[in-house]
């Protein structure tokens, strides 16, 4: 189905839709309806200011033959330029025609952990954490830490927070992987550069509505925190671990003082990994090239190169590379790697359409 048809065919949904509402008709769909309506109707007037320029655009390019020489230059050159906006209103809705993530809007669960590299794998690690937590800021979202584990030097061997705001997980999806740092450590007396790694992920949060977890699956256990945290660490058995047995999936959070609180962050934790792996299995059926997309969150893909020796930063899914390595460090210059990034995943998809 080409682009005109496929436009034809959402307009007469829409006049169908409020002619069956305006009739009050419906019964028990009335609100499903209702819904449909007012998520098609801002592209339904995309489409008729698509139609009003094509319309425009006709009537130029039939002045641009049939008037004197002066009315036609003046014609073509209008000609040109509605041609420009009807390209880029088209561009524009088949972005809309894109299927939309029901998870883009949703708050997210970032996790960072340390991998490959020891030390200095933790303080990259740290470092990925405090960019997250900058970046976030940045955009007036809440960076609320839920679970932390630091080696006592700086670094971090695990750290999970949750991110909420505006259409967050839209933003942070494509951050799901394995982030490379090549840097001289400061122990380093010969000047070597080394090569460590953490592993990000990104999960979107859901409600207890959302996902049906039987508690029978469930096995709670409770310990006393462990590293830097305040007075109770190592008092009481605060920390609480829930596995998923029909899983396997572990989540766990020590970080508040009490049991009762460190259990309802496990529980959103362990909601957040089980609808990522309900979603990453529909999406892999919707799609059986997703891994070759810039969004396939894969926990085991190197995403990403941070060189500190050149001051570069660079994404492999994308081939993006930026000297302004502490700016993105500092969550400034991450939505340049994103924005790129989410324009290739459109272009991707887009192009799956067609």
């Amino acid at each position: 189905m080409n682009l005109g048809e496929n436009l034809s065919r959402i307009l007469a949904r829409h006049d169908e839709l409020q002619a069956l509402l305006s009739q009050g008709s419906g019964g028990q769909n009335f609100v499903t309806m209702s819904k449909e309506f007012a998520e098609l109707e801002p592209l339904v007037e995309q489409i008729r200011a698509l139609k009003s320029l094509q319309k425009q655009l006709s009537d130029a390019e039939a002045l641009a033959k049939d008037g004197d020489a002066e009315m036609r230059e003046m014609a073509e050159d209008e000609a040109r330029e509605l041609e420009d906006q009807v390209q880029t209103k088209e561009h524009e809705i088949r972005i809309a025609l894109i299927p939309k993530d029901e998870a883009d809007a949703k708050n997210a669960i970032l996790e960072v952990r340390a991998g490959t590299g020891g030390e200095e794998a933790a303080l990259f690690a740290a470092d990925l954490f405090r960019m997250y937590e900058r970046y976030a800021a940045n955009h007036g979202w809440r960076f609320e830490v839920m679970d932390i584990n630091d080696t006592g030097l700086g670094g971090l061997k695990e750290a999970v927070a949750n991110i909420s705001g505006r259409n967050v997980f839209a933003k942070l999806k494509y951050e799901s992987g394995v982030h490379r740092v090549q840097r001289v450590p400061e122990t380093e007396a010969s000047g070597r550069i080394h090569t460590s790694a953490a592993t990000v992920a990104v999960l979107p949060e859901v409600e207890e509505v959302e996902i049906d977890i039987n508690p029978a699956d469930l096995r709670v256990d409770t310990y006393r925190a462990q590293g830097a945290g305040g007075q109770h660490v190592n008092r009481t058995d605060s920390a609480v671990r829930i596995t998923h047995l029909p899983s396997g999936i572990v989540a766990q959070c020590q970080d508040e003082k009490s049991q009762h609180k460190n259990r309802a962050r496990a529980m959103k934790m362990l909601r957040a990994k089980l609808y990522d792996v309900q979603r990453q299995e529909r999406d892999s059926k919707r799609a059986a090239d997703r891994k070759g997309q810039v969004g396939s969150g894969d926990r085991s893909e190197r995403i990403r190169t941070y060189n500190f020796p050149q001051g570069r930063v660079t994404d492999h899914r994308i081939n993006l590379t930026l000297y302004k390595l502490q700016d993105v460090l500092d969550g400034n210059s991450l939505d340049e790697m994103i924005d790129a990034l989410t324009t290739e995943d459109q272009a991707a998809k887009m192009a799956a359409m067609s």
